[in-house]
């Protein structure tokens, strides 16, 4: 499939949104304009609906072999990861905080502090992995539940989620994780999380569906009351248009994966070798990241000029978490990882995805080499 995006965009930003699968979205779309009926009413129409967010329900439960009542919709990553961490306040409704790494997205700590936990963040160093000493040592002094996403917003670093795994079930504690980056883009070891979150516009199902897989059935996982919609975890009508795309995009991602890796593997090793012989250094680069994914420290410090430089061309790149980006503040990542605020303020990121070509790669290349050499 071809991208929408039109011939002068040159999007190197997937990790903050995937450009929709037109085909697909139009298919959905079509389908929702001669079946727009409330998937919570009695008709047939409605049951209709409702049966084909079952079935995406289903379809997602036989991809991660999870519970398929456990699987619920909600519309943004921020909703997700909410009901996820409300999940873990019921379960233990006198527990102060909990085990986190220190690469979550911004939503995450954001839930931590609304559902009263306090984070007990786990050490890194510049190859941004966790510390399993460390996370061994907390579990050991006293035993939490573990918070630790996949692989990172920013690095793309894949973190030894086995590992993990296994020191909280020596200890006796839940897993969960941010799939966010991970969900469509590498394989995911779904049997290893007690309960985790995805999300559909990180894999160009368009803005509108994000999934939260809760550890247990439970009733009192709420994060809206008021309606009986999703098994009671989240009243509101459904999204029965993004929740359809979701499970389309997915199907196509999951078929076309290995291809897709090999070949965005390639451009990241084209990248980062030029990206070096330009002064700039690359963030755990020796690390196991996702082939899609770099995040670099520019030689320059004017990071503004050289942003618009490549929008002045077309080109689109980001700072680090969209959240964030915006802010151009230093990235917490970077200085949980050991570099000073002034490394941090120079970084980068660079996102390839479904719809990246060669010849978009060398055309990035080629700017940043010119805006290096007018910058410095």
């Amino acid at each position: 499939m071809k991208s929408h995006l039109a011939n002068d965009i040159k999007y190197f930003d997937y990790n903050a949104t995937h450009p929709p699968y037109q085909e697909i979205l139009e298919s959905c779309l079509k389908e929702y304009l001669e079946n727009f009926y409330n998937p919570s009413g009695i008709t047939r129409y409605s049951l209709k609906n409702q049966g084909k967010i079952e079935q995406t329900r289903k379809y997602l439960s036989q991809v991660t072999k999870g519970k398929e009542k456990q699987f619920i919709f909600s519309s943004t990553g921020t909703e997700a990861n909410f009901l996820l961490i409300q999940s873990i306040r019921i379960l233990y409704p006198n527990l102060e905080s909990v085990i986190v790494s220190p690469f979550e997205h911004a939503s995450m700590y954001a839930a931590l502090d609304s559902f009263g936990f306090s984070p007990l963040l786990v050490h890194t160093n510049k190859s941004g992995t966790i510390d399993l000493n460390h996370l061994e040592r907390l579990l050991k002094e006293n035993p939490k539940p573990v918070i630790c996403l996949y692989a990172g917003n920013e690095t793309g670093v894949i973190q030894p989620a086995k590992l993990i795994h296994s020191l909280t079930k020596e200890h006796g504690q839940l897993f969960y994780s941010d799939l966010m980056q991970a969900f469509c883009k590498i394989p995911v070891p779904f049997e290893l999380f007690d309960g985790y979150t995805f999300s559909g516009h990180k894999i160009g199902a368009g803005m509108g569906a994000a999934v939260t897989y809760l550890p247990t059935e439970n009733k009192n996982f709420r994060l809206f009351g008021g309606g009986n919609q999703e098994n009671e975890h989240r009243a509101g009508t459904e999204n029965t248009f993004a929740i359809n795309c979701l499970q389309k995009v997915t199907e196509n991602q999951l078929t076309n994966l290995e291809e897709k890796n090999i070949k965005l593997k390639g451009f990241q090793k084209i990248l980062e070798d030029q990206l070096e012989s330009f002064g700039c250094e690359i963030i755990a680069k020796n690390e196991t990241r996702l082939p899609n994914t770099t995040f670099l420290i520019l030689p320059i410090q004017t990071v503004d000029f050289f942003l618009l430089g490549l929008e002045e061309k077309g080109i689109i790149v980001s700072t680090g978490s969209s959240c964030k980006s915006r802010a151009r503040e230093a990235s917490k990542s970077l200085l949980q990882m050991g570099y000073s605020e002034e490394e941090a303020l120079r970084a980068i990121r660079i996102s390839t995805g479904s719809f990246t070509t060669l010849e978009d790669v060398n055309l990035l290349i080629d700017q940043i080499k010119i805006l290096i050499q007018k910058l410095k």
